[in-house]
């Protein structure tokens, strides 16, 4: 056997991992074989446990120890109990059995003449005492608190907080003892007494104050504030003395307990008013211990009912703390002004400046904290400034900051812009340099901006045209400018109104179809892209006026008639279909009436405000960070129903606008408005319908037969069925109860889109309800959109597409899904779960 400190030369001496295993091996079977000998020896077990205990600290497998610990406890020895109640501490816990064991000695030791025994009793059981242990061994812990030694009484406190916790019935027994720790003279004892009386009073706040244990505890107030008078203002104690500041741990005990007790409490609050006052401004600063009692005072300012002479007395210790240098003290002062600017709101502006200096530190932490802080700051009359330096960061900004920086500048455009002009170039900002990561909510706000504003249309999409001209790398620019070109593509053609450079130059008609063109032949033409892209190409088809740049755009929406995606493939038919009825057309693509704004629809409505202020009210810490975000952008209670169509079929909801209601979206009154009466009976009349109104049409799952067979074909044949056997391979994924589900994948440098054929392979049973759900490893994004049809009659078939993309990278090389699908076959409903991997 070798000793404890050779042990430890040969582990430190192996040179690979290999060797450090070896080691560990040879001396675990010799420890182990030396407890089965059972050897006389005290010195062996205890040098065999002190090994024990550092191979614990190596992470290693140490559970056949337990027991000879609990033996060394049983010693007599003051060595032996020491280790022994180590090794206990730190390879038991309280879910252990073998504690049951622990129990007698802690009680015998706990009773023990020796004090130091006493206190390693105390200690261990203040660290594993589990609910039946805290039961059998309180009745000891509140003797021994009243003890006259010192040493004594500070452990037990502890020991007899953890008990509390354990057991919360108990602490009605250490009330009244409390009170005599905490007009204990010793610092130590002081110190103990504080930490037990505040977990006591946190706990019972918590469980809603029904005991009243704050208020046993208030009548102390006077006599702590006078120890923490005396601790502030005394000079040189040898004894307590940290760096020239007499005990500051226990000066930020008492302002613990202090703000615990005046919390909610005016008369208690105006009794620390004065002290607080005295420590805020009479503690050294230059210090890290100051700077600890300052934070406490701090807190203990903004959490209890004192004036706002003094809060603005916290604000600016805090605002003093963000010129510091060490990067904690900057980080815990950002912290604090998130909670704090809720309450003061103009003393923290006074520190803006020095807030907007954080965003370039060093530190993505500081950074982030800043960021969160500066978009609470943001009001009617410093929105310009805030603006402008927050799109300054953004332009440098980490990938990560992006997306939430993007919503949160546009929902404070959308709140505090001055006039619509700046609005739109604010957008448009954040569109050129973070378009790849604007959520879709403020995609859509921006446009419905646009179309609501007639006095910036012209200029809106003057600016627009020229962004994407320089950049269309950005998605969410092309979305935005594709959409708003299509729309308002005549007045892109007037040109020179504006004193912008870019704006003076004239755009001719074959630019615009050189632009579309270039972006649909790059790599950047995702679904979503392309769908806006085909949508656009049709509307300028009544926006241009020369002939060759009008069958320039037929010819695109010629080229994806034939496309992949069964959505595009159908719009581009009809589209080019409607060149055959000259008058129909340009009614049909004639510009679309303002959407009417409603509060759930913009970016922060008034009731969005009423939940927003709320959610400030319950957590000021969080009222301008991500979660407060998330509940703006994402209220899972706020229309459920248009979150089961998927995000792409939200994003994809201007699409379907274009036909005025006849398309896809007929059935949604909330999301698009009925075209006029004279045009849509127009296109009945060439269907052979009367001119009545039309009955509400089909969702965007379910598009116009009737329509669709029309248009697609020569207005009597039918339309031919998309050709399966010239497309992609079809990986079979599901095929039960006359259900078959295939998959068609074609892959880009982006995504991999998959198209799911569903067919009633029966030859009499209706599937009615057929849906399919799917989910992607975390690494993954999935955009899914609605099935076709739901509703399967034997031999008919339908379609459903998906797009996924990987977080960050290039697309997965081979698809895994995992699918929830959904039908009902002669009335019997059925729901199974599959998982699908691509084949290699």
């Amino acid at each position: 056997m070798t000793s404890l400190k050779q042990f430890i030369r040969n582990v430190r001496a192996a040179k690979t991992i290999a060797d450090e295993r070896a080691v560990v091996q040879k001396e675990s079977a010799a420890i182990r074989a030396s407890f089965r000998e059972e050897s006389g020896d005290p010195n062996a077990r205890r040098n065999n446990v002190a090994k024990l205990l550092y191979l614990f600290t190596l992470g290693e497998r140490t559970h056949f120890g337990q027991i000879e610990c609990l033996k060394l406890l049983a010693s007599p020895r003051f060595a032996d109990k020491r280790l022994g109640y180590l090794g206990t501490m730190l390879l038991l816990d309280e879910k252990q059995e073998v504690l049951t064991l622990v129990t007698n000695s802690l009680k015998n030791d706990l009773n023990h003449p020796n004090q130091y025994i006493v206190g390693l009793a105390l200690c261990t059981l203040g660290n594993i005492a589990s609910v039946e242990m805290s039961r059998d061994l309180f009745p000891e812990v509140e003797t021994i608190i009243s003890s006259a030694n010192p040493y004594i009484r500070r452990k037990a406190a502890l020991c007899a907080m953890r008990i509390c916790r354990k057991v919360p019935d108990l602490q009605e027994h250490f009330l009244e003892k409390s009170k005599l720790l905490l007009q204990d003279r010793n610092h130590g004892v002081l110190l103990c007494g504080l930490t037990l009386v505040t977990n006591l009073c946190e706990a019972d706040e918590a469980e809603g104050g029904e005991n009243g244990v704050a208020d046993m505890f208030k009548p102390l107030v006077p006599s702590l504030v006078k120890i923490l008078k005396s601790l502030s203002t005394s000079g040189y104690a040898p004894e307590h003395d940290v760096t020239g500041i007499t005990d500051p741990f226990l000066q930020v005990k008492i302002l613990q307990l202090l703000r615990v007790l005046a919390r909610g409490d005016v008369q208690v609050s105006e009794q620390i008013n004065d002290i607080l006052a005295q420590v805020a401004t009479n503690t050294d600063s230059s210090k890290n211990v100051g700077n600890a009692i300052l934070y406490e005072a701090v807190l203990t300012i903004l959490d209890i009912e004192a004036d706002s002479g003094l809060r603005v007395l916290g604000v600016n210790i805090l605002g003093k703390f963000l010129s510091n240098r060490d990067n904690n003290i900057r980080y815990v002062a950002l912290n604090t002004l998130i909670k704090v600017v809720a309450v003061e709101p103009n003393a923290v502006q006074r520190h803006r400046n020095t807030i907007l200096d954080c965003l370039r530190d060093p530190d993505i932490s500081i950074r982030r904290r800043a960021l969160d802080l500066s978009f609470t700051l943001i009001n009617e009359s410093n929105v310009r400034v805030l603006i402008r330096e927050l799109l300054a960061f953004l332009e440098v900004a980490d990938n990560e900051f992006k997306p939430v920086m993007t919503s949160q500048i546009g929902i404070a455009a959308d709140r505090f812009a001055p006039n619509k002009r700046w609005h739109v170039d604010t957008m448009l900002r954040v569109l050129k340099l973070a378009g790849n990561y604007v959520k879709e909510q403020i995609l859509s706000s921006f446009v419905r901006l646009i179309a609501t504003t007639p006095e910036v249309q012209t200029y809106s999409v003057q600016k627009l045209y020229a962004a994407l001209k320089e950049d269309i790398t950005q998605e969410g620019l092309t979305l935005a400018a594709s959409w708003v070109i299509g729309e308002y593509g005549d007045a892109l053609l007037k040109g020179g109104q504006y004193e912008e450079e870019e704006l003076v130059k004239e755009v001719k008609e074959s630019d615009i179809v050189d632009l579309f063109e270039t972006i649909l032949n790059s790599s950047y033409a995702g679904l979503i892209v392309t769908q806006y892209i085909v949508t656009a190409t049709v509307k300028l088809t009544t926006r241009l006026s020369d002939q060759a740049q009008i069958d320039r755009l037929r010819r695109i929406l010629q080229r994806y008639s034939t496309n992949l995606d069964i959505e595009t493939q159908e719009r581009a038919v009809e589209f080019r279909n409607l060149f055959n009825f000259d008058q129909i057309r340009k009614g049909v693509l004639e510009k679309m009436p303002p959407p009417e704004i409603r509060e759930e629809s913009r970016v922060l409505g008034e009731a969005t405000k009423k939940r927003a202020s709320k959610i400030i009210k319950k957590k000021p810490a969080q009222a301008a960070t991500e979660d407060l975000l998330l509940d703006l952008m994402g209220d899972p209670s706020a229309d459920a129903g248009a979150k089961t169509n998927g995000s792409q079929a939200q994003t994809t909801d201007l699409l379907a606008d274009i036909l005025g209601g006849g398309g896809p979206s007929a059935s949604a009154p909330s999301q698009s408005k009925s075209p006029p009466p004279s045009n849509v009976d127009s296109i009945m009349s060439l269907f052979g319908g009367s001119s009545q109104s039309p009955a509400p049409g089909p969702t965007r799952s379910q598009p116009p037969a009737s329509a669709s067979a029309d248009l697609l074909g020569d207005m009597s044949s039918p339309p031919p069925p998309p050709a399966a056997s010239s497309g992609p391979p079809a990986h079979k994924a599901y095929n039960k109860n006359g259900l078959q589900i295939t998959f068609q994948l074609k892959r880009d440098a982006n995504a991999v889109q998959v198209l799911a054929r569903f067919k009633n392979v029966g030859t009499t049973v209706q599937l009615s309800s057929v849906n399919l759900q799917a989910a992607v490893p975390k690494s993954q994004k999935l955009q899914l959109q609605p099935i076709s049809q739901s509703e399967l009659g034997p031999g008919q078939e339908a379609t459903q597409q998906m797009r996924v993309t990987a977080v960050s990278g290039p697309p997965p090389a081979r698809l895994r899904l995992r699918l929830k699908v959904g039908y009902s076959a002669g009335g019997a409903p059925a729901t199974e779960q599959v998982d699908w991997a691509e084949p290699a």
